[in-house]
Parts: structure tokens; sequence; C-alpha cells
């Protein structure tokens, strides 16, 4: 039988993500510099050995710790607006500020 992996999902920045040790995952920007530590205290689910536990409305002692490996942008994301017979044209670009952090500790 397959053995299962550990996960938890927690939650960074608004955003919920599904994360086990090792794993590199890209975030919105979090403030600091290359090889700082990171804690979150808000993880929504944890699996641990098949064991699941659902928090109400989080999991009480669960702490997830992370280490920042970069700062960086993701793709430029282009928007092209057009009204006909208006002459009205306009292009916007965004790239979004994102981090990338490597899951140590669950």
């Amino acid at each position: 039988m397959k053995e299962k992996k550990d996960f938890v999902i927690v939650k960074i920045k608004n955003s919920q993500e599904k994360v086990s040790i090792g794993q590199e995952i890209l975030v919105n920007k979090i403030d600091g510099k290359e090889k700082d530590k990171l804690k979150f205290d808000e993880v929504l689910l944890s699996s641990k050995g098949g064991e699941i536990q659902v928090g109400k409305p989080t999991v009480k002692g669960e702490v997830v710790e992370a280490e920042i490996l970069e700062q960086t942008k993701g793709e430029k994301v282009t928007t092209r607006t057009y009204k006909a017979k208006a002459r009205t044209r306009r292009v916007v670009g965004n790239r979004a500020l994102l981090t990338k952090i490597k899951i140590t500790k669950i």
C-alpha cells in the first residue's frame, strides 16, 4: 500500500496553500530578506500519518516554519482595451511581486 504523505493547509497572506515538508512555493510578497525564518500559525487542516484534523477555524498548536529563498516577480500580464468607433485603445501591464519560500517544518 502506498504511504500517505503528511501535509497541512495553511493561510499565507490571505491565500490558502497545501504544503508539505521540503516543498518550495511561490506566494504573494512577504517582507523579509533571503534566509529569513517565517512562522505561520493559521493552520486550517492537518493530515499527519493518515489522521486528519480540521480546524474550527484553526488547528490549535500547529505551526508551519518556512525559510525565504528569494524575492522575485511573476510573469508579465498585459490587458488591452479597445472601443470601436471611439478611437480608444489602452494597454496595461503588471508583474506581481512574489516570494519563494521553502517549508522546513510542520
